[in-house]
């Protein structure tokens, strides 16, 4: 648990204490709505400034310029930009609750692996045979990382996590709980009735600060290399088929799918649910909205396209309106041409 000083933390963010007692432990990081004795929060958005009027917080982070309306029970903590200081300070909250370097008597390290310095591995971990761990890496319990897999410095490997053989990973990498890099691609050919494994021999690449994250899957190449480029965040629970490259700093929420040998460009963004089909090339900078079905190549740079198949959002809004009365159209339609076809009948 946190246990520092108010003017501990001032110092950590570079803040001048204002009001209360600056000996005063924080305990916690809250949310200045839900604060509590012990807490320390920060106001950056406007709409939440009646609350710093009631919060229970002991300290909040502000920005230099703000100024009090009322009296505010909470000694402040001023600082250039606070959103930017309560960010720096989860970073350091985040880096004093993580494991310190050691390696648990419960671990399994293959003699020719090779470990750098100051890196944490937990209890029932494998490390296997070849494999490649670099400096200030930490890696909790319950993580496969196999054979041949070269692993750079600082990376984060949570629980459960399974990284198959001959896996690339880059510095900085994080990897959530449960993500499997490396397993086979979906590749089966028609045999007399039934389905023939093809064998996966490839591999993945991680590229440096890839965020993979809880339980999804990147699938290794049939022949060459599945790549995920550098500064590339994925969501939970999402699916990344064999032979795909996804381009630098491209971004995906929640149950995307990208289906085999499909080209991402950089600097994408993709809503929860997207669908996109295989062998097909998405141009640089294309925003992609929730529950998008792409069944083609997207070679236009920075399209923003909503829908199955994909439209404009100002075109699919107007179609919108006519799906739902699509009944009353075609009803209205069929009229028409009832009385059309009565018209040239002479009746």
């Amino acid at each position: 648990m946190l246990s520092f000083s108010i003017s501990k933390i001032a110092e950590i963010i570079g803040g001048t204490v204002e009001g209360g007692d600056p000996a005063s432990p924080i305990h916690t990081l809250c949310k200045i709505e839900d604060g509590h004795e012990g807490g320390l929060t920060f106001l950056a958005n406007p709409k939440y400034t009646p609350y710093i009027y009631e919060t229970k917080a002991t300290a909040v982070i502000v920005n230099q310029d703000f100024v009090a309306e009322h009296p505010v029970p909470a000694t402040l903590i001023r600082v250039a930009n606070s959103y930017e200081a309560f960010a720096r300070l989860l970073a350091f909250y985040n880096e004093y609750t993580t494991p310190k370097p050691g390696i648990s008597d419960l671990a399994f390290i293959a003699p020719d692996a090779k470990i750098g310095k100051d890196v944490y591995i937990g209890a029932f971990s494998v490390i296997d045979a070849g494999a490649q761990i670099g400096d200030g890496c930490k890696i909790y319990p319950q993580c496969y990382v196999g054979n041949q897999v070269e692993m750079k410095e600082n990376c984060l490997i949570y629980p459960g996590v399974k990284i198959y053989p001959h896996t690339r990973i880059g510095k900085g990498c994080i990897l959530q709980a449960g993500a499997v890099i490396g397993a086979d691609g979906f590749g089966f050919a028609p045999n007399n009735g039934s389905y023939e494994k093809i064998p996966q021999i490839g591999n993945v690449i991680l590229e440096d600060n890839v965020e993979i994250g809880a339980n999804t899957c990147v699938d290794k190449a049939t022949m060459g290399s599945t790549i995920i480029r550098e500064g590339v965040k994925l969501d939970n629970l999402i699916q990344i088929g064999h032979n795909v490259v996804v381009g630098k700093n491209t971004v995906m929420a929640s149950q995307a799918g990208v289906a085999g040998s499909t080209k991402i460009g950089e600097n994408c963004m993709f809503g929860g649910q997207v669908g996109v089909a295989g062998h097909s090339t998405i141009a640089n900078g294309v925003t992609l909205a929730a529950q998008t079905g792409v069944p083609g190549s997207i070679r236009k740079e920075n399209a923003v396209l909503i829908g199955a198949p994909p439209l404009d959002p100002a075109v699919f809004r107007r179609s919108c309106v006519h799906f739902k009365n699509l009944d009353a159209i075609v009803e209205r339609l069929a009229q028409v041409e009832k009385e059309l076809a009565e018209l040239k009948s002479g009746r």
